[in-house]
């Protein structure tokens, strides 16, 4: 079992950042590809980035790519989601995900572990 735990969330305002930090515990020991997710009030969850289990490949989803940076510290087994630029349609409670492989996952459903979410309010 993997137990997860987002922070970082908040209020910015348009063009402004926040970091998101996903702490793992229980086990860690395992290799575990990690992904970034949100979901917006009437909408479906959807894919925002991925990490591989050394943080050697990346992934993202076009609508963050070049705004977003997903990097990750096993030592501290913490992944990181700096968003950068943000826009007002980036508003979403983020959640980070794991699962006990290296394969490019970009489907909610084909992910095990889960956090809670943490808020994220961009204003205009």
């Amino acid at each position: 079992q993997v137990q997860l735990v987002e922070s970082g969330g908040g209020l910015v305002q348009a063009g402004g950042s926040l970091r998101l930090s996903c702490a793992a515990s229980g086990r860690t020991s395992s290799p575990y590809a990690m992904a970034w997710f949100r979901q917006a009030p009437g909408k479906e969850r959807e894919f925002v980035t991925w990490i591989n289990w050394n943080g050697g490949a990346t992934y993202y989803a076009d609508s963050v790519k070049g705004r977003f940076t997903i990097s990750r510290d096993n030592a501290q087994n913490t992944v990181y989601l700096q968003m950068n630029s943000l826009k007002p349609e980036d508003t979403a409670v983020y959640y980070c995900a794991a699962r006990g492989n290296n394969q490019l996952l970009t489907t909610p459903a084909r992910y095990v572990y889960w956090g809670q979410g943490t808020q994220v309010t961009v204003s205009s």
